[in-house]
């Protein structure tokens, strides 16, 4: 690694005091991504600004079915919260499978959103629960808030604070995962409620994480497994690489997403 400098936030507006006088700063909460980036040097910031200490940032509100998340909040958390078990067991089932024991103490929920792997789980859950990401400075939509691999709607200075969703009527989520990382090679998260269907893709799009339009459309009258059978997706707009073809990707997005469909209907 390299030299960098340390800061230990108190608060938001320290926080954002650093950032304004640093020449390249990042936000740090769990560190599961831009640590290992800082140590083969693709990433090389001046200065890390550590927001794990800041008050409010952390804990999991639940209010019937609105669901509210701080960005700080572990993957541990979510996994062992009965509250999101009960109002949304998909996003309890996929906190419980990420990564190993470290990872899902030390990793959080909104470092994974912020940060936008093409791979990371938590996106595909916002996207199709048509969640909304909270800032220091604004509210988005996911739908508006992930734009493109590793790219999202925030700006430079920009910090998640948490996340909220209203929890759906039924949700599954399903991955086909990387054996050594336990990534999602091709992951699933199907959603339905009083607004309709929705069903989201993380570990294939060759753009991040999207809405399965097609399955979407076939779950709609019908929400069942059966509904998709024989279905397909393009292979167009997704990943090729050494773990997987595209064409092999679009056929996980379709076997996913009926096994999501079948945890969701219990």
């Amino acid at each position: 690694m390299y030299q960098t400098n340390y800061h230990r936030a108190s608060s938001l507006e320290d926080a954002a005091n650093v950032h304004a006088g640093a020449d390249e700063a990042k936000y740090l909460l769990g560190g599961m991504t831009l640590i290992p980036a800082m140590k083969t040097r693709l990433a090389a910031p001046s200065d890390l600004i550590d927001l794990r200490h800041v008050d409010g940032l952390k804990g999991i509100r639940v209010s019937g079915r609105e669901v509210e998340i701080g960005a700080a909040t572990t993957h541990a958390d979510i996994a062992q919260s009965k509250e999101i078990e009960s109002v949304c067991p998909a996003l309890h089932y996929m906190a419980n499978h990420i990564g190993d024991p470290l990872v899902r103490h030390l990793g959080t929920i909104g470092g994974s959103v912020a940060n936008n792997d093409p791979a990371q789980d938590y996106p595909a859950a916002l996207l199709a629960v048509d969640g909304t990401i909270v800032t220091n400075k604004r509210e988005l939509k996911a739908d508006a808030f992930f734009t493109g691999l590793f790219e999202t709607a925030l700006e430079d200075d920009e910090i998640v604070t948490a996340v909220k969703f209203t929890a759906p009527e039924r949700c599954g989520y399903e991955k086909f995962r990387n054996p050594a990382s336990r990534y999602a090679m091709t992951g699933v998260f199907v959603a339905k409620s009083a607004g309709g269907v929705r069903v989201a893709v993380t570990g294939a799009g060759e753009n991040g994480v999207y809405r399965a339009k097609e399955l979407e459309e076939k779950l709609a009258s019908n929400f069942a497994p059966s509904a998709l059978d024989g279905a397909t997706v393009p292979s167009s707009n997704l990943m090729s690489d050494i773990h997987a073809s595209s064409e092999y990707r679009a056929n996980l997005v379709v076997v996913m997403a009926k096994r999501a469909v079948a945890k969701a209907a219990g």
